[in-house]
């Protein structure tokens, strides 16, 4: 049968399911092909907290959501021309953001009256009319695939939990994807149960053969690859680029990394993918909590390593004390935490900006620790390194303000050349014929010796009671107190010397509404404001990596327009700081539904300020 092809230049496809059916295997797999294949993608993995939700609930529903195109993207897409769905959970949860003439293919194996009293359907929707503005595709994907693999020594479980294999074989034959990376993935993963491989390997082929044969489908459609600046390109999670980050900023440093962790999500897959690492001189500890990570990892700094700590909010709230100790030892210490929403456990696989205020200030007394935020996946590499470098060259805590979007999220990273990396020189404390001043300060940074426990002549004392500025001895003095207090803070304040403006992308210079943002929103925000300028407005857009402290320009940038307007993914954290700080009164958007923004939604705010000048 000759099919038609349809080239497009952009899609979104939405796999959605029970947290049991591989929805998440299938959608990465299907991203690394697409990746492979040379196109420009952008996905968004959503998924229940519960290792093994009820099944057939709506809270169970894992969903994967990938845009690929042939040309520069920027976000995961609003809503899905394509929407997987293998039970009535999955179709009722997702298909209200299905647009109208999307495609949808249901697997009606699952439409039983059972599961469909489940989630409140009185009639199977797909009998009836109520889905008649979409291309609906009603397949048995369940029984094609046990009939596809009838002659494999498994059983009909093992058979059925195949169905996403299937499922990805029809979609790579729909969408031209390439199948040997699967293939090869699935030699490895059940290399030790080779009839479990064999059967896998046969349902993605009957999938694909399916679509190559069935009249159910008449087109394919091709995404030519995008253009690229040339290098070596893989796909990378956030998660793996802070880990792959932390690794840089060792080798870059000649610092051991020292990772002390408990496990959270979604903070737990850097303590996975860096534990891989330790030909690189990394050291990985699962402590028993989070007090006893944090409290490893400076120790680990105080011995001359870099320390290191991930979590997410929750975990941030307990080590907040060390974190202080951090900054009263003026030790360096990164403390990554990956924000989900809250408060406390919250919804722990959903995104949220909150964490700002308790970065900024969630440690009694004045305890200042600078703060870096990465924009996207493939950032949260360079964020690391930035983090580290800071932390090594000014003696003090950083925290990384990470998102579960990003640390979830994935797009294509281009490999830097390790030559073009910074250089981080941790300048070690060196004996000599003086008596040794442990908190006598560099003139430039203001920070202290790093010297080494045990090195002879560089004895010192260390602890969480306030110092003597110079020797280091225990003081009760007043005055000494308000010094270190203000010393303390003037070296946080003074490293906005050491970082880039603010850049403000502003190509007409017509503008006068400005787009202020931070962290995990660039990608939406940068959608929106391409979409209004497409529309012929004027806007300008600038995102903020250094939070703690503020670049240098940002008074001037944010007063050189007539309205700033700052999307954030919490209550107004970053608007509250900034009108404080600047007596710039922003306008703030706000939402805090575990999701990212939207492209769409974020163009019309843009254009509603717009128009009210």
């Amino acid at each position: 049968m000759t099919k038609q092809v349809q080239q497009l230049d952009r899609v979104i496809i939405r796999f959605a399911g029970d947290s049991g059916d591989g929805m998440q295997l299938t959608g990465d797999r299907f991203t690394q092909e697409t990746a492979a294949f040379g196109n420009d993608l952008s996905t968004l993995p959503n998924f229940p907290a519960e290792i093994r939700a009820p099944a057939g609930t709506l809270p169970g529903v894992s969903s994967f959501q990938l845009h690929f195109a042939d040309h520069d993207i920027l976000t995961p897409g609003d809503a899905p021309n394509v929407l997987v769905a293998m039970n009535p959970a999955a179709l009722k949860a997702n298909l209200g953001d299905l647009p109208r003439g999307a495609d949808l293919i249901v697997n009606t194996d699952e439409f039983s009256k059972r599961n469909l009293a489940k989630v409140g359907y009185a009639e199977n929707p797909v009998e009836d009319d109520s889905l008649a503005e979409y291309r609906v595709h009603a397949l048995p994907l369940t029984s094609m695939t046990v009939t596809a693999l009838a002659d494999f020594d498994i059983s009909k479980k093992d058979a059925e939990r195949a169905k996403n294999m299937f499922a990805l074989g029809l979609l790579s034959w729909l969408y031209h994807r390439p199948t040997e990376g699967t293939i090869n993935f699935l030699e490895r993963k059940f290399s030790k149960k080779p009839e479990i491989m064999k059967a896998n390997i046969a349902a993605f082929q009957a999938g694909w053969s399916y679509g190559e044969t069935t009249e159910a489908f008449s087109t394919q459609y091709e995404i030519k690859p995008a253009e690229h600046e040339p290098g070596l390109y893989r796909n990378i999670t956030g998660n793996m680029a802070l880990a792959y980050g932390l690794v840089a900023a060792g080798v870059q440093s000649g610092l051991p990394i020292f990772l002390g962790s408990y496990p959270i999500t979604p903070a737990s897959d850097i303590l996975h993918e860096i534990s891989k690492h330790k030909k690189f001189g990394v050291r990985t500890f699962q402590a028993e909590d989070e007090i006893a990570a944090v409290g490893a990892a400076l120790g680990a700094s105080f011995g001359g390593s870099l320390g290191v700590t991930t979590t997410s909010g929750p975990g941030i709230a307990l080590k907040s004390e060390t974190i202080g100790l951090g900054v009263a030892t003026e030790l360096p210490l990164l403390v990554i935490d990956v924000q989900r929403a809250g408060p406390s456990t919250g919804l722990p696989t959903k995104t949220e900006q909150a964490d700002l205020l308790q970065a900024m200030h969630g440690r009694n007394g004045e305890a200042p620790v600078p703060i870096v935020a990465p924009q996207s996946p493939s950032d949260c590499f360079d964020a690391a390194i930035e983090a580290a470098r800071i932390a090594v060259k000014y003696r003090t805590p950083v925290i990384l303000l990470s998102d579960g979007y990003l640390a979830n999220g994935s797009e294509p990273w281009r490999l830097p050349d390790v030559a073009t990396l910074p250089d981080i020189e941790p300048e070690f404390a060196a004996p000599s014929q003086e008596d040794f001043q442990p908190f006598q300060r560099d003139p430039e940074t203001l920070a202290r010796p790093w010297a080494i426990p045990g090195t002879a002549g560089l004895e010192h004392r260390i602890g969480g009671l306030e110092k003597a500025d110079g020797s280091g001895n225990i003081s009760y003095d007043p005055g000494n107190h308000d010094k270190m207090t203000r010393l303390r803070q003037a070296k946080v304040d003074g490293i906005a010397n050491d970082i880039a403006p603010l850049e403000v992308d502003d190509p007409s210079g017509k503008a006068r509404v400005l787009v202020l943002g931070w962290g995990g929103t660039f990608g939406a925000i940068s959608a929106g404001v391409r979409r209004v300028r497409a529309d012929g407005q004027h806007v300008a857009q600038a995102h903020l990596r250094h939070l703690n402290p503020f670049p240098a320009n940002l008074p001037e940038v944010l007063r050189s327009y007539d309205k700033v307007v700052v999307p954030e993914i919490n209550l107004g954290q970053l608007a509250l700081l900034l009108r404080g700080r600047y007596l710039v009164d922003v306008i703030g958007y706000n939402q805090v539904r575990g999701l990212p923004f939207k492209s769409e939604e974020l163009q019309g705010v843009i254009q509603d300020v717009i128009d009210s000048e």
